[in-house]
């Protein structure tokens, strides 16, 4: 039998072959076979070895890589039509400890072809001064594998750690009418506080098909809250929570923790279970869930975030201490402007507390406009550029019921939801009139709720539309606000009520005499006492739009 790998003489050629058996090749020939390696390798792990090497390790090598193509080929697929589930595997706890022990396994074996290849190439059949970048491209190619396979691996487990701190592992909720509603709840538990003490409940109604939004704002000296039939504090406050002036709606978590936590057995966090059952007696639609979010690490969130961006109506005084006996506050310790900002976490903490000069109607509308901002501005590029410091601030800020079996699904919502128009209601001023919050009227409250829900479902409502919501007036008539028209609101003397923040707004940032307002002239004002002055000139601070 005859080959033509074998001549008349009967010497081997394949031992000639430059790229099994470099030692008969030149110079330039083996400068080249080497870096065709270490391109195999990175591009094709195991191809390397087939055709130069080890062609058993190389065969497993090459099948490990096919498989792991085809495991990302189907995980594009779901990216594209299955997004949801996709996120579910990816924050499933059991699947996601797999797909990190996986990544390993294919780091450390990658890694163990690069260190092969090197072998293969056989650095010192090289000319010299090929070996350095030989040796650089291999140690690059290894780096954007393996080292990357590993990276990928860690921002899996600190995310996979951030979601076992922050969500429930309890049974998945299923939505109502269509609808996810969950109560967003800021609030401090300092060292000198027993619970904590929501100062913002927002309940957030999303659409589950459409991710259409509704914010609903409950002031938080909301008074005479009603307790859900079901709800344990039912039987202590049938009649709403209703012992006076100190049974503000914000007071249940600290009431609930300290003294009634034995109602709840089982619950990790009582007083925010039952303020989730207050808030939707209150509302009349079913809460299924809580987001709590501790407001003194709410600053590391959005410096982790990288700042967020908003348009400001009016300036926002960053309060100095409070004096028990005047009742009022000293000199701001700084001053946020009017205009187009970016705020570091500092200042948006201070932006969405402030409350000096104006009511809380004013900082529920900053509150709102904060909460909407970090939803706009958290997009796939600082999620994936941030992300460890996105998470590790998470555990420290945000605690919830939401089970983590769920996550994919409201992932997907909330990237539905991205761009929509956000429907409002606030059951105060501009909605309501100021003193609504302590006489309020639960059917009055049930109707603005079913429409504002109707609305945001795309459905029309009696004399609802997108643009034109019935809204009280004071002495409990009802006016139409329509385009920039305000609807009527009492206020009382002393206090600027918040006004509705129009889809565009022109920032306050000058005197009515057209002086520019600085912070070096609000500062004068109020070493001058001139408080009322100040009050004028930052009265539409309320208004706000994220960027």
């Amino acid at each position: 039998m005859t080959s033509s790998k074998v001549p008349l003489n009967g010497s081997d050629t394949s031992l000639t072959d430059p790229v099994r058996y470099p030692v008969s090749a030149s110079s330039p020939v083996r400068t080249k076979r080497a870096f065709v390696l270490i391109l195999l390798t990175l591009f094709i792990p195991g191809s390397a070895q087939l055709v130069a090497g080890d062609r058993r390790l190389g065969r497993v090598a090459l099948r490990v890589t096919l498989s792991a193509w085809a495991v990302v080929v189907v995980a594009l697929l779901l990216l594209l039509f299955n997004r949801s589930l996709l996120i579910s595997i990816i924050t499933n706890q059991f699947a996601s400890l797999l797909i990190i022990l996986v990544l390993v396994a294919l780091a450390v074996g990658w890694a163990v072809l690069f260190v092969n290849t090197l072998r293969l190439i056989r650095p010192v059949l090289l000319v010299p001064k090929a070996r350095p970048a030989v040796v650089i491209a291999l140690v690059l190619g290894l780096v954007i594998s393996s080292g990357s396979l590993g990276y990928a691996a860690y921002l899996l487990n600190v995310g996979r750690n951030a979601i076992g701190s922050i969500f429930s592992s309890g049974p998945a909720i299923d939505p109502v009418d269509g609808r996810y509603n969950f109560l967003m709840m800021g609030g401090d538990a300092g060292d000198d506080r027993t619970g904590r003490r929501p100062d913002s409940l927002s309940v957030l109604s999303v659409d589950a098909k459409t991710g259409q939004t509704a914010i609903i704002s409950i002031p938080r000296n909301f008074q005479n809250a009603q307790f859900t039939e079901d709800s344990p504090m039912h039987a202590l406050y049938p009649d709403g929570y209703n012992c006076g002036d100190e049974c503000l709606i914000n007071a249940i978590n600290t009431e609930v923790t300290n003294q009634h936590a034995d109602l709840y057995p089982g619950v990790a966090d009582p007083g925010a279970q039952a303020t989730m059952e207050a808030v939707s007696g209150t509302l009349g639609m079913p809460i299924q869930a809580y987001v709590l979010v501790d407001m003194e690490g709410f600053s590391t969130l959005i410096d982790a975030m990288g700042g967020i961006r908003i348009k400001a109506g009016g300036w926002v005084p960053m309060s100095g201490y409070f004096d028990e006996a005047t009742k009022t506050h000293g000199m701001p310790l700084g001053w946020i402007p009017a205009g187009e900002q970016t705020l570091n976490g500092e200042q948006a903490l201070w932006y969405g507390r402030s409350r000096e000069y104006v009511d809380d109607y004013a900082r529920i509308q900053r509150q709102q406009c904060v909460q909407q901002a970090m939803l706009k501005q958290l997009d796939p590029a600082t999620l994936l550029s941030k992300f460890e410091d996105i998470a590790n601030a998470g555990t420290k800020v945000v605690e919830s019921n939401i089970s983590s079996s769920q996550l994919g699904s409201f992932v997907d919502l909330a990237m539905k939801a991205k761009g929509k128009d956000v429907k409002r209601l606030t059951l105060g001023p501009p909605d309501f009139d100021a003193s609504f919050s302590t006489v309020p009227d639960f059917d009055q409250i049930h109707q603005r709720v079913d429409e504002l829900l109707a609305a945001a479902s795309g459905a029309q409502s009696a004399g609802v539309s997108d643009d034109v919501m019935a809204v009280p007036a004071a002495g409990g008539g009802r006016v139409q606000a329509s385009g920039s028209h305000s609807p009527a609101v009492l206020r009382p003397a002393g206090s600027v009520a918040a006004q509705p923040t129009p889809s565009d707004f022109t920032p306050v940032t000058t005197t009515p005499d057209g002086e520019p307002i600085t912070a070096g002239m609000l500062n004068q004002l109020k070493s001058e006492g001139n408080e009322e002055a100040i009050r004028q000139l930052v009265a539409t601070n309320g208004q706000c739009r994220p960027l």
